[in-house]
């Protein structure tokens, strides 16, 4: 079965009635619980996507309260954190707010993980989610810029003094200063 190209699904959704348009949504919710999160941001919280990143964080602190000490399960904990604020970005596509939460996502990594850790997956993850979050702010207006860079070039420095084992050539950050 092909897949409809985009401006002939917009054309024939234009054409049903709003009963058939609400069959159809729920029925695409029905099929994926990603689908069903997406509605529910669309219906719900899409009018201030500041304050769902609010709850996110409090989702995120909640994710990292639950560490296990042990770092493998560590790692795999801070995946699925990392892909609960890339599904964020994907509902919102507002900047600002992944930015937000990124920061936040290492200013609690800094707090949690052990200082004397050698696991380099781990640290990868700070390091990409650090990195991810200088190219958003780059995009971000001047006046958002200058003060989400401030608190990113201060993370880039904590990160790079507390953990022993960072390999300056292999986690090369960025500094905005």
């Amino acid at each position: 079965m092909e897949k409809e190209k985009i401006h002939l699904l917009k054309k024939e959704l234009q054409q049903r009635s709003a009963k058939e348009l609400v069959e159809v949504c729920l029925s695409i919710a029905k099929l994926k619980t990603e689908n069903k999160e997406m509605l529910t941001y669309l219906l719900f919280d899409s009018e201030d996507p500041l304050e769902y990143a609010q709850r996110v964080k409090k989702e995120i602190e909640n994710h990292f309260a639950e560490l296990n000490p042990h770092y493998y399960y560590t790692t795999k904990s801070l995946r699925k954190t990392l892909r609960l604020i890339n599904k964020y970005s994907r509902f919102t596509k507002f900047k600002q707010g992944e930015a937000e939460l990124l920061l936040h996502f290492s200013q609690l990594f800094l707090h949690s993980i052990d200082k004397g850790t050698k696991h380099i997956p781990l640290l990868g993850l700070q390091h990409r989610s650090l990195q991810k979050a200088y190219s958003i702010i780059q995009k971000l207006h001047e006046d958002l810029q200058y003060d989400y860079s401030v608190e990113y070039d201060k993370l880039a420095m904590q990160t790079t003094k507390l953990f022993q084992h960072w390999d300056d050539d292999k986690f090369d950050l960025k500094l905005f200063s």
